[in-house]
């Protein structure tokens, strides 16, 4: 996202709204929803936060204007009604927003929808640093710590240039521990934590050239240079090059 989001965040409880009244004082920009029953204890929400709003219709008509008018959402209620009321809007993880979902007593923090492409991974991390929650991640490069291929240099500004086929089938070979290689010729080494150990299928190089691919189930390539189509061909369904700024 290049603009700051937009955020909503929900809650139909008595326990849900006090998770809420938590957030509230971290981020202060969010639109809060809370059913008419609990209104009244948004009088005691942060003077520097948004006054919450009441839900003032059907949750599942709600959801509708909340999906087209938010980046993320938050959802302090349980994942199987947050699944339900959801569905009738989902279009992809490229459009649809980044969704996180919080049980009422704010213990856990669950990224749902748009993990990665819409930030309810990251988004999640951040709130439950700021409840003191635990984040439960499902999606499997958080899950196992490795390279999420399809953001990876994002707050870098790299920009991803491969087919989205190429991504799934790549992002399939680095959580399943299949050797790929990392080729950056441009762009800023600071892609992965400095205190956090590379996976071991992680294999790194500075030039193409140095590479025997057929020992490899995938290359990432992090560079300025034009990709010839001959070997985009060559390395179908394994190649994903990153674009950093000049």
């Amino acid at each position: 996202m290049s603009q700051k989001p937009t955020i909503a965040m929900v809650a139909i409880t008595l326990h849900g709204t006090s998770v809420l009244k938590k957030l509230a004082e971290n981020y202060i920009e969010a639109d809060i929803f809370l059913s008419e029953k609990f209104i009244s204890l948004g009088d005691d929400f942060p003077v520097n936060s948004n006054k919450p709003k009441v839900i003032d219709a059907p949750i599942k008509i709600v959801m509708g204007t909340l999906f087209q008018n938010y980046d993320l959402l938050v959802f302090v209620f349980s994942i199987g009604a947050a699944v339900r009321l959801m569905a009738p809007f989902l279009k992809s993880k490229r459009e649809d927003p980044g969704v996180v979902v919080i049980d009422d007593c704010g213990n856990f923090v669950i990224p749902v929808l748009s993990g990665h492409i819409g930030g309810a991974n990251a988004f999640a991390s951040d709130i439950a640093d700021a409840i003191d929650a635990i984040v439960v991640f499902t999606t499997a490069s958080e899950s196992r710590q490795t390279l999420p291929v399809d953001i990876l240099g994002r707050e870098l500004g790299w920009i991803v240039e491969a087919p989205h086929s190429n991504q799934v089938k790549v992002a399939a070979h680095v959580v399943n521990d299949e050797p790929i290689a990392f080729i950056q010729e441009a762009g800023s080494s600071k892609w992965w934590p400095d205190d956090k150990k590379l996976p071991g299928n992680i294999y790194l190089f500075d030039t193409y050239s140095a590479i025997d691919e057929t020992q490899f189930s995938a290359i990432l390539w992090v560079t300025n240079s034009e990709i010839p189509e001959s070997l985009w061909q060559t390395l179908e369904g394994r190649l994903i090059v990153y674009r950093p700024p000049e």
